[in-house]
């Protein structure tokens, strides 16, 4: 067997490691044998190098049986997971998981803390007062069973290899590596025994793949390596040209998703969260067709059943569910400036991951992993791309608990947001499915 800097050594040259050498490296690291700065070496490497398709299923497989595998199999019916490659402003779990599992199909999702200029959905739940994002199995699947949904972190002994990781690459700068985005992803959902994933595979300026090539290679990987596990896959590559919708933070962001489960959000989300929840409804048997799937989706919005779920998920985990009709419960930084247009015109163009990084400068993002987060901090903007502006007229209102931290931020959104004397044509949302 080889030694840990052998295999480092091996992929720094390009070499092809074997399933044995693969489940050594995992195994290694997960007891504390390999340490941090090993694995970011070894990482390292493999985001120069790549993994071959062999090396990115043992890889998936080694992380997922790292720790102990979920048992979900006193839940009735298919239980669906969906899982977003990361992108600004994208709060869709808040909406997506209590929308669907109000019209009867159950939903079991881990989810992570902020990733680079990308939000976090568990940072997003610790906003509301309250809400506690780990839970032991037996009180996940009475949850799940009482409610029909629950999200939640990984468990330290779930897929432990992958909470190792996904930490180190948020600070190592190798998380746009398709195969360990791959293995990091899948191993989560095989560790959390989903039957169905719907993954939302994003593409554009604030995305980690900022091209369609790059989606199209990672949707395809992501598919292969789910149902090589066993689990059914649908990608949809959807647009991040924009933050997806127009709040980016986290308190800020259950507020918007909050007013989108009452059918009050912004149209990019609302529409977002339709076409991939009918998807869902399809794939967990209680919709013939996605236009059943869609109708059945707008009904429990129209009925308040989908919100109603929502404040049954945030009592089931301990948060105050009153935030549901009273979002001013939610934190909210103590200062707040407006930044307006320098010029009319026109919104033509974001660099989306500017303005997530405008976020992170504010508070709201992590630059280390020990890093504390504003949960109040954060931004929402009042143009989009398409938008008509006039000069001096709003552009965003920041949020920060020092005002000190406003100019640099202001500077970096200001020169992540164009402005042209044409009118643009809107971005086109579903690129491919």
């Amino acid at each position: 067997m080889k030694s840990i800097i052998e295999l480092i050594e091996a992929k720094r040259d390009g070499e092809e490691h074997s399933e044995e050498d693969v489940r050594h490296l995992i195994s290694s690291y997960v007891s504390g044998e390999m340490p941090d700065y090993q694995m970011a070496a070894w990482l390292m490497a493999a985001y120069l190098r790549g993994l071959s398709s062999a090396e990115t299923a043992w890889l998936t497989t080694a992380m997922a049986e790292s720790g102990r595998m979920v048992d979900l199999s006193a839940v009735p019916g298919v239980i669906l997971d969906k899982h977003s490659t990361g992108g600004v402003g994208d709060k869709t779990t808040l909406v997506l998981a209590p929308l669907v599992a109000s019209c009867g199909v159950p939903v079991a999702k881990m989810s992570g803390r902020g990733l680079g200029h990308t939000g976090g959905t568990l940072d997003k739940l610790e906003s509301i007062p309250g809400f506690s994002v780990t839970m032991e199995q037996d009180a996940l699947v009475r949850q799940l069973q009482d409610i029909g949904m629950v999200v939640t972190a990984q468990s330290e002994d779930v897929d432990p290899a992958d909470k190792k990781m996904y930490a180190l690459r948020d600070v190592t700068g190798t998380v746009r590596s398709i195969p360990l985005i791959v293995a990091s992803i899948i191993s989560k959902k095989v560790a959390g025994c989903a039957n169905a994933i719907v993954l939302d595979v994003k593409v554009g300026s604030g995305a980690f793949m900022k091209t369609e090539d790059e989606a199209r290679a990672l949707a395809h990987e992501l598919q292969r390596v789910g149902e090589l596990l066993g689990r059914k896959v649908v990608c949809v590559m959807t647009d991040m040209s924009q933050p997806l919708g127009r709040a980016v933070g986290n308190s800020v962001e259950v507020c918007e998703a909050i007013r989108t489960l009452k059918g009050q959000g912004p149209p990019d989300l609302t529409e977002l969260c339709l076409a991939l929840g009918a998807k869902m409804l399809v794939l967990g048997g209680v919709a013939d067709d996605e236009r059943i799937g869609r109708d059945l989706l707008l009904d429990s919005i129209a009925e308040g059943r989908a919100l109603a779920t929502f404040s049954a998920w945030v009592a089931a985990q301990g948060g105050d569910a009153n935030v549901a009709e009273n979002p001013a419960l939610l934190p909210l930084a103590e200062y707040a400036t407006v930044v307006t247009a320098p010029r009319g015109g026109y919104v033509t163009g974001f660099d989306a991951e500017g303005v997530g990084r405008a976020a992170m400068l504010l508070g709201a993002g992590r630059e280390t992993k020990e890093a504390d987060i504003d949960l109040g901090a954060g931004l929402v903007l009042e143009a989009k791309i398409g938008d008509a502006i006039a000069e001096g007229a709003p552009l965003a209102t920041l949020y920060a608990s020092d005002a000190g931290l406003f100019e640099s931020a202001q500077e970096r959104l200001l020169a992540s947001i164009m402005i042209g004397d044409d009118e643009p044509e809107p971005p086109v949302l579903f690129h491919e499915v």
